[in-house]
């Protein structure tokens, strides 16, 4: 396990994205303070909201998700109008069929709508996965360049002298090695009800 296992486990749990601007803004007055050898710090957040290959990942998973709606929305606006066409109906054999079986088919689109979301999410979780790949060797060398002993996140720092922030390196360094990824979505087995 290399010494960036960790924190590359951190940096996919990941946290809200945040701009680059916000993340490399001066810390609150009165906290700078001298620079502190051996001390580096990483916004990850503003690392997957700012790096050019995670804005393209978040734009193929947007498409990816909005197919899979797509994909939902036309099963369910013939279910909705059969809904509708039921309303009113007497309560009869008949009729009491037609919204059990209406019931049922409306049931089994709640569970691809589910299977669906899974497969956007297992999408997510490989491109992401892809992107900390790539990521590593970039922080690994600047943590090496700046003589880092020690890598803090960003946004647990409440104030100092932000010199040795790694952010502004990384996504530069990530921008030069890869602008975008190309991916599918995953496909998973479907789940007995």
């Amino acid at each position: 396990m290399s010494r960036f296992s960790i924190f590359l486990a951190i940096l996919a749990a990941g946290a809200a994205p945040v701009s680059l601007a916000a993340q490399t803004a001066s810390p609150a007055p009165g906290l700078g303070g001298p620079v502190i050898p051996g001390v580096c710090l990483l916004s990850r957040e503003a690392i997957f909201a700012n790096a050019a290959v995670a804005k393209a990942a978040t734009t193929r998973l947007a498409e990816l998700a909005r197919t899979a709606q797509s994909e939902i929305d036309q099963q369910r606006t013939p279910l909705e109008t059969e809904v509708k066409s039921l309303e009113g109906q007497p309560d009869n054999a008949q009729t009491k069929q037609k919204r059990d079986a209406l019931a049922t088919r409306w049931t089994a689109l709640q569970r691809k709508a589910a299977h669906n979301s899974r497969e956007i999410e297992a999408t997510r979780a490989k491109a992401m996965e892809r992107i900390l790949t790539e990521v590593q060797p970039v922080i690994s060398q600047a943590y090496t360049n700046k003589k880092c002993g020690l890598l803090l996140d960003r946004s647990v720092t409440l104030g100092g002298n932000f010199a040795n922030d790694l952010t502004a390196d990384v996504l530069k360094g990530l921008d030069a090695k890869i602008q975008t990824i190309t991916f599918e979505r995953e496909r998973l087995p479907e789940q007995q009800p």
